[in-house]
């Protein structure tokens, strides 16, 4: 039977991010999807102008619904939040669930590159913070793991700085940790903590020059559907990399990078 995912994410009108982004990929891996939208965003924030639709109390109802029609899933996954009542929300649909080995992804949406997306804020790490507490494996960037510790390392860590920064990310209450956009001893890298095997890992990748919104999500989607087909964390992290990278290769020319990254192709060429 297919593993069943509730993606608890935003839904854009424009651009190939979030559920967008998300729902193809893991369709494509064998899950079955399930979303639960916390926002409505007119497009990806990089155009510098967007409209944005709280469904906090659409996200309330749904999840009376569907307790009431006994919906259950091996995993929840989550990423942008528009206010700390989503962070409620998401615990009561957790809670609902009352399933063993429920999985549960965070993705704490922020920012990158050092600093907050447009219209991110302090409030926005706060609720991040609380729900990193939930988190079976949190995926974070570098930027975003330094803003939920509060501890800004310089991005070209040394090995123990890496760690402690993933110890720092546990003690907000995650198990597993994957942290992208790290650099060590001038080496970029995936760095990461797998809590079913106690072992800290590290994986290198050649940066490529260029920025796309949804690489995350694309990262994030392919690493939950590995995990959830059986490979172990850091197995599903080098093959998340790897599928981003080749997906930013293919598309370096295109002209209009804030609509992000085509999947569509690579998908039908079952490359994932």
């Amino acid at each position: 039977m297919n593993k069943k995912i509730c993606c608890v994410n935003d839904m854009p009108g424009v651009g190939k991010i979030a559920l967008a982004a998300m729902i193809p990929i893991l369709s494509a891996k064998g899950i079955s999807v399930t979303c639960l939208p916390t926002a409505l965003v007119s497009n990806t924030l990089d155009f510098g102008k967007f409209e944005i639709l709280d469904t906090s109390d659409y996200m309330d109802k749904t999840i009376d619904v569907w307790k009431e029609l006994g919906f259950t899933f091996d995993c929840i996954s989550t990423g942008f939040m528009v206010n700390p009542q989503q962070v409620r929300l998401v615990e009561k649909l957790i809670h609902n669930q009352k399933k063993e080995n429920l999985l549960v992804v965070v993705d704490p949406i922020m920012g990158d590159e050092g600093h907050l997306y447009n219209g991110m804020s302090e409030e926005n790490v706060k609720i991040m913070r609380e729900l990193s507490a939930h988190a079976d494996i949190l995926l974070p960037n570098f930027t975003e793991a330094c803003y939920l510790t509060n501890h800004f390392f310089e991005n070209n860590m040394t090995l123990k700085d890496a760690n402690q920064l993933i110890d720092e990310c546990r003690q907000l209450g995650a198990k597993s940790v994957v942290i992208t956009s790290a650099k060590i001893n001038d080496h970029n890298c995936v760095i990461g903590y797998d809590h079913l095997k106690d072992d800290f890992f590290t994986i290198d990748f050649q940066l490529i020059q260029a920025r796309f919104p949804g690489t995350g999500d694309i990262f994030s989607a392919v690493l939950i559907g590995e995990v959830l087909n059986g490979r172990d964390l850091h197995d599903a992290a080098f093959k998340a990399m790897n599928v981003v990278s080749e997906l930013i290769k293919e598309n370096l020319d295109k002209k209009e990078k804030f609509l992000g990254i085509s999947i569509e192709e690579f998908i039908k060429e079952g490359r994932l």
